[in-house]
């Protein structure tokens, strides 16, 4: 998922403490926040928009494309419904610790409506010099500015590292896609993969992977068929085999999910993949000789 600087943006809980922060950063950067929904303080304005009950409601007077979840867990099933139900095509899920079963009802009504999620327990989404939904440091130029590399990160963190990286380079970024780290997600890496691959702002792809799950495993499967350079950095290489680490997606199964299994399918696909973040950078600039990456 991309989104666009003309796109409109809902966000559901806009009255809580971290949603005011952000939505202001958000329109400090340009992100054009129309609505938000908070249903026990409807009908005020709050960051200089209308307040709703629902989104269905908002829906009626305004148009959305795209609605950001800053609620807590146990509300995220009703608020996302809500935003399938309006129509909203675009769903972004921020919050973490959402129950499986919750996630797995949304993701599931979302794709009978046609509506894309990214997310639960994502940082959001960025595409420099247009719009920023959610709470990725778009704001400093010393991490994010307009180029031709699309990011794809699991972590938030992590993300905002290798962006650091680019930007570092003397590069730039098409779009940063935070799918999330959780075990269930409406956005995996592949998915994303196949967005900067359609992307004609793209040229080439960092690729942020972590150990457990099998998404990167299931990306790799996809890399033949792009024609844009892909460089990967997986975490985890250097963590204890019998403990589970980081994010709630870090969950081995059977031989897949470890390190060497990830970077041995991401290379045998034809990944760059590098030891340590720093390494972003001069990897880009190499393709940039030959495949003249802006």
């Amino acid at each position: 998922m991309i989104v666009r600087g003309h796109e409109r943006v809902l966000v559901q809980g806009i009255t809580g403490r971290q949603a005011t922060y952000w939505t202001a950063r958000m329109q400090d950067y340009g992100t054009r926040v129309v609505a938000g929904v908070s249903p026990r303080k409807a009908g005020i304005t709050h960051c200089g928009v209308p307040v709703f009950g629902s989104v269905r409601e908002a829906a009626e007077h305004v148009p959305l494309d795209v609605s950001v979840l800053f609620v807590p867990p146990l509300s995220v099933k009703p608020a996302a419904l809500d935003s399938v139900a309006a129509g909203v095509p675009k769903l972004v899920i921020l919050t973490e610790h959402v129950p499986v079963r919750d996630t797995m009802h949304v993701i599931a009504a979302a794709r009978k409506a046609g509506t894309e999620v990214v997310g639960p327990n994502t940082a959001g989404l960025v595409t420099p010099g247009e719009s920023s939904v959610g709470f990725m440091p778009a704001f400093d130029p010393s991490i994010f500015r307009p180029g031709r590399v699309g990011v794809v990160s699991r972590s938030g963190s992590l993300g905002t590292l290798a962006c650091l990286n680019i930007v570092r380079a003397g590069l730039g970024q098409s779009a940063f896609i935070g799918i999330g780290g959780d075990p269930v997600l409406g956005t995996r890496t592949r998915a994303a993969l196949e967005v900067l691959e359609r992307d004609k702002r793209t040229e080439a792809v960092v690729l942020i992977g972590e150990i457990g799950g099998d998404m990167e495993e299931d990306a790799a499967g996809y890399l033949p068929q792009m024609s844009k350079p892909v460089v990967a950095f997986v975490a985890g290489r250097a963590s204890p085999p019998d403990r589970r680490m980081g994010h709630a997606g870090a969950i081995f199964q059977g031989d897949r999910g470890s390190y060497s299994s990830k970077r041995q399918a991401l290379e045998g696909a034809g990944a760059v993949v590098l030891d340590t973040p720093s390494s972003i950078g001069p990897a880009l600039l190499a393709m940039e000789k030959s495949d003249g990456i802006r």
